[in-house]
């Protein structure tokens, strides 16, 4: 039986990590916000000052067979990454055997 999982990667700076065996990297467009904020709300209006946050957003897809499942979530848990949110995804296939009566 073989399984895949499908990790989702949000951080502020665009990550650079090792990849295991059989991992697919899949790239999303970046995401920026842009904040103006007023540097003094009493005397000058023209006055502003810009702040921008960046969102980088990456897929990796990891097929493996079932048995090497755990094998592989330890290693992501063992290379844990400083400020990144990890959404995890896995999904398995089984086969259907049909009982005849």
């Amino acid at each position: 039986m073989t399984a895949k999982i499908c990790i989702v990667i949000k951080s502020f700076e665009n990550q650079r990590s090792g990849l295991l065996l059989n991992t697919r990297k899949i790239g999303s467009p970046k995401k920026q916000i842009l904040y103006t904020v007023l540097r003094s709300p009493h005397i000058d209006k023209k006055s502003r000052e810009q702040f921008e946050m960046r969102m980088h957003k990456q897929l990796l897809v990891m097929e493996t067979e079932t048995h090497k499942l755990r094998e592989k979530l330890n290693w992501l848990k063992l290379h844990d990454l400083l400020g990144v949110q990890l959404k995890i995804l896995s999904y398995y296939q089984t086969r259907f055997v049909p009982k005849i009566q």
